[in-house]
């Protein structure tokens, strides 16, 4: 292999002292009273824009243990985006695959930066549903609800929404926190916690959205069938209301138009 001009190998050598000076020397003949303001510069926007994406982690984090941790992964972790609101995904990646074990580290460290990343994930999505395939008003028992594009279910062992500095668990919650993170029509982000039961409603709709037959008493009565509950009804009942208000928050758009 050619060897590489001599102004890409200072680039490089430049760059890489600049991720990571401890474990890279400073390239020759360059003042380090100038590579320090790159240094600063450089660490501070990364670091600036993570504390902004994960604002409870940060609060939760001493600053020793905050800095250790954003500057190994700035040191550690290639960025496959240019993009800066997309590095709030890559401190994701870098914590589920490349973080060394740190005694420091929160036990909900991975969960509770998710769930600050889907709260961003949901504010700048663009993604769009083709409301004029939604009935806003159909009928939600009889017809095939339409769960929002921007009503992400999701569970935790933690229950990531009520940590903060009063609240840090040491230990999983007994049973999984199943959440919607959503976004209504005013770009409102908002949460709701929800039970198993609407959990596997919403991961029935999502799986199988344009199923012929799969109507909200369809749903309903599998679940009902799941749960070998003596009475369908009372859960058909019960999940009527469900979907109500699940379409109140703009989680269900509707059900789904026939073609005529």
């Amino acid at each position: 292999m050619a060897e590489q001009p001599g102004f890409i190998r200072q680039q490089r050598a430049f760059a890489a002292h600049i991720r990571d000076p401890r474990a890279n020397p400073a390239p020759p003949d360059v003042e380090d009273r100038r590579l320090a303001i790159y240094r600063e510069l450089f660490y501070n926007n990364v670091e600036s824009l993570l504390a902004g994406n994960f604002p409870v982690l940060r609060r939760l984090l001493d600053d020793g243990h905050w800095h250790a941790l954003v500057r190994d992964f700035y040191a550690r972790h290639r960025c496959e985006t240019p993009l800066f609101p997309e590095i709030a995904q890559e401190l994701l990646d870098y914590l589920a695959n490349e973080r060394e074990a740190d005694p420091r580290d929160p036990p909900f460290l991975l969960e509770l930066a998710h769930y600050e990343w889907v709260e961003l994930a949901l504010a700048i999505s663009d993604a769009e549903s083709d409301l004029g395939a939604v009935d806003p008003n159909g009928d939600l028992l009889a017809g095939i609800p339409v769960v929002s594009p921007l009503a992400w279910s999701l569970s935790y062992r933690f229950p990531v929404h009520r940590i903060g500095p009063d609240y840090r668990p040491s230990e999983p919650g007994p049973e999984p926190t199943h959440l919607v993170v959503y976004r209504d029509r005013q770009d409102r982000v908002g949460f709701l916690e929800i039970n198993a039961v609407t959990q596997r409603l919403l991961t029935l709709l999502h799986d199988q959205p344009d199923q012929p037959g799969w109507t909200g008493r369809a749903l309903l009565t599998q679940i009902a069938s799941e749960l070998c509950h003596p009475n369908p009804e009372l859960v058909i009942a019960s999940g009527t209301s469900l979907m109500h208000d699940l379409r109140a928050r703009q989680i269900l758009l509707g059900t789904r138009r026939t073609n005529p």
